[in-house]
């Protein structure tokens, strides 16, 4: 069995290489890291692939194992408010640890989370190279979305700038194909940045609703989100076993004695038609493709909407202009 050295100093200086469009192997880039400091551990690197430079751009990484979201807190204590939300495989960067709590830094989050639900040291290295995510990152303050790789074809949607999109296949001269809930389509490649990333954490305000908004419109919300994470299934209704953009609509509302059909574009005609301005949490937001209704996601505040995307990402959140709202219900009046 194949043996490596890595030599862990303090704060990591992570190099990776590519010679002649190659990536290094697994080897070459574990005996890369260098710092300050003084711990050696022995690496098996037998059958392992090479680690996705993303990866390595963690100095002491940490990956979440929770069924659902890790609770990130203020202090090192279960008496700390809450501060953010990590989602299970979510990647952070840990400052410390403080007897059984760790300090982290994911996303926009600092904060602290019990080391019992982290991945630590080379198990978090090896493990997260599984987690890697390749997207399709938008420049443009508008993309265009397309429904062939030309621009002669119709514009089905576009998609704000800063949205992360699902690649299918960037093995297209000048264009990018890729999957936004579940449609595939195409984007110029002149717009959009191909890169790899982890998940990381969401920060309390994402999960906040604005004020004025009532118990009812709060509690839809929150029971909402309590499934987070579970699977997309096409034509399926199970907010726990699985369900897709409609289905997870109809039952949510259905928990609250509200019938909807299961049909996003039949959705649309129900309740009463708002304008953007005038949004609330539990509000629904619809989105065409080929002047067709094709999506239908909630609104939860602050620029927010919960979702069932596509199989790959399961239920969600997003900004609410990820893509380009069409209409916009409110059906708790």
């Amino acid at each position: 069995m194949q043996k490596h050295r890595m030599i862990l100093l303090g704060t990591c200086i992570i190099a990776c290489i590519y010679m002649g469009g190659m990536k290094a192997n697994a080897a070459t880039l574990f005996e890369l890291q260098v710092g300050v400091g003084a711990v050696l551990e022995d690496i098996d690197t037998e059958g392992l692939d090479a680690i996705n430079p993303c990866v390595l751009t963690y100095g002491n990484l940490g990956i979440a194992k929770v069924d659902r979201y890790l609770n990130i807190r203020s202090g090192p204590g279960t008496d700390s408010k809450v501060i953010g939300k990590m989602a299970n495989e979510s990647a952070c960067e840990i400052l410390s640890i403080e007897n059984d709590w760790a300090h982290i830094q994911s996303g926009e989050v600092d904060g602290y989370v019990s080391i019992e639900f982290l991945i630590r040291g080379k198990d978090a290295i090896i493990e997260a190279n599984d987690y890697v995510n390749t997207v399709v990152k938008v420049t443009a303050d508008a993309l265009k979305v397309r429904e062939e790789p030309n621009t002669e074809c119709e514009v089905i949607m576009t998609v704000a700038k800063g949205q992360e999109l699902e690649i299918v296949n960037d093995d297209i001269e000048g264009w990018v194909k890729v999957s936004i809930d579940g449609e595939e389509a195409y984007v110029s490649a002149e717009f959009v940045e191909v890169t790899d990333s982890l998940k990381t954490a969401i920060t309390l305000a994402e999960l906040l609703y604005g004020e004025g908004v009532s118990d009812v419109r709060v509690d839809i919300c929150e029971y909402a989100k309590q499934f987070l994470g579970n699977p997309y299934v096409w034509g399926g209704s199970s907010l726990t076993n699985g369900c897709d953009c409609s289905g997870f609509t109809m039952a949510l509302y259905a928990h609250y004695g509200i019938k909807i059909p299961h049909s996003s574009s039949a959705q649309a005609n129900s309740g009463v038609a708002i304008t953007a301005s005038e949004l609330q949490p539990g509000d629904l937001i619809f989105y065409k493709k080929g002047g067709v209704i094709n999506h239908v996601t909630m609104y939860i505040g602050g620029g927010k909407v919960i979702n069932a995307s596509t199989e790959s990402t399961g239920i969600r959140l997003s900004d609410y202009s990820y893509r380009t709202p069409y209409c916009f219900r409110s059906i708790l009046q």
